[in-house]
């Protein structure tokens, strides 16, 4: 069987945990930043957990993750 190919666009975006759980970073944080708030654009800095409902289709373009 062949080895499968990684979506290399996901695998950029997206890097695995320790306990299995996809982490990503938050949008809105790259242009038109003069109208939002200082306390939006530090919240926005962090990042995020994909979402349950996309991790089983992220897991397939994932492979090796």
């Amino acid at each position: 069987m062949p080895k499968m190919k990684t979506s290399r666009a996901a695998a950029k975006r997206f890097t695995k945990t320790g306990s299995g759980k996809l982490k990503r970073n938050k949008a809105y944080r790259r242009h038109i930043l003069t109208k939002k708030t200082t306390k939006n654009k530090r919240q926005l800095r962090h990042p995020a957990m994909a979402d349950a409902t996309n991790v089983k289709n992220m897991k397939k373009i994932l492979p090796y993750a």
